[in-house]
């Protein structure tokens, strides 16, 4: 332990029978004020500030330029004292909140780093998280939220430690609650996808957001499709004399068309343009 100063914050101490205690009182007082509750102008401005606020705190970027900021090391922290500047030696594990990027750092090692990032190792687990947020707030309704233009989920190689599968879990409490997949066009409900109501795939569709109108619903128990609405589906043939045709096997009813010359005995004998 030195006897000039304290361990951690590096506080001078005042010397039995010094002379102008005041000095060295007020030196560490500017250190205390400095380093408790930290708060930084910014980490990224190179250029010297003009007319700085007494007390303003930066934190030196590579490149930084002027008359005291030249020649300094990136990372040092500097305060506006009085017309100059000092430069604060920091201790392992201080932290500082940077105001103009609204971040705290930590400094570790002599480098300082977005605490989040453990001071410059990357965060690998995250747990109990109540919201999460990207690029907006979550709320208490939306507890995770994210506002983006695309999102990529890619599967677990083998040669990663995966099996090179991708499947998303979700689950319902009961068969009455909903499970599903909402899709909207500014803010207005479309579709819903989803275990709505019960355990049966059903799909809605609403042109307005309040009337919705089911599409279809596949039964959980057989695997068969019911449409609600009906659903029809058409293929056109063209025959010509002596062809032969095959109605594929999902059709239903068939529909023909004949077109003939008119007269009697031969092509057309029906009329000239009937319906069969």
């Amino acid at each position: 332990m030195s006897d000039d100063a304290s361990a951690r914050l590096g506080l001078p101490y005042l010397a039995a029978g010094q002379l102008q205690k005041h000095v060295t009182l007020n030196e560490a007082l500017t250190r205390l004020d400095t380093l408790t509750q930290t708060a930084v102008v910014s980490r990224t401005t190179t250029a010297q500030p003009a007319a700085p606020v007494d007390g303003a705190l930066y934190i030196l970027p590579p490149g930084a330029t002027g008359a005291d900021w030249a020649g300094r090391p990136a990372g040092a922290m500097v305060r506006a004292e009085a017309g100059g500047w000092l430069s604060i030696d920091t201790p392992e594990g201080a932290l500082a909140v940077v105001l103009d990027s609204e971040e705290v750092l930590v400094r570790r090692a002599g480098v300082w780093s977005p605490l989040s990032s453990g001071g410059g190792e990357a965060t690998t687990v995250l747990q109990n998280l109540t919201r999460l947020g990207v690029n907006t707030e979550a709320d208490a309704v939306n507890v995770v939220a994210a506002r983006l233009n695309k999102a990529l989920w890619t599967a677990l190689e083998n040669e990663s430690g995966g099996d090179g599968d991708l499947r998303f879990t979700f689950n319902k409490q009961g068969a009455s609650d909903v499970l599903s997949l909402l899709f909207q066009s500014g803010w207005g409900g479309r579709a819903e996808l989803g275990l709505i109501g019960d355990d049966d795939l059903r799909l809605k569709v609403s042109a307005d957001g309040g009337t919705w109108r089911e599409a279809f619903a596949a039964d959980r128990a057989t695997g068969r499709l019911w449409f609600a609405q009906g659903a029809t589906r058409r293929e056109t043939a063209v025959l010509t004399g002596g062809g032969g045709w095959t109605p594929p096997a999902w059709a239903r009813w068939v529909e023909a068309v004949c077109v003939g010359g008119g007269g009697g005995g031969g092509a057309g004998a029906v009329g000239g343009n009937g319906t069969a």
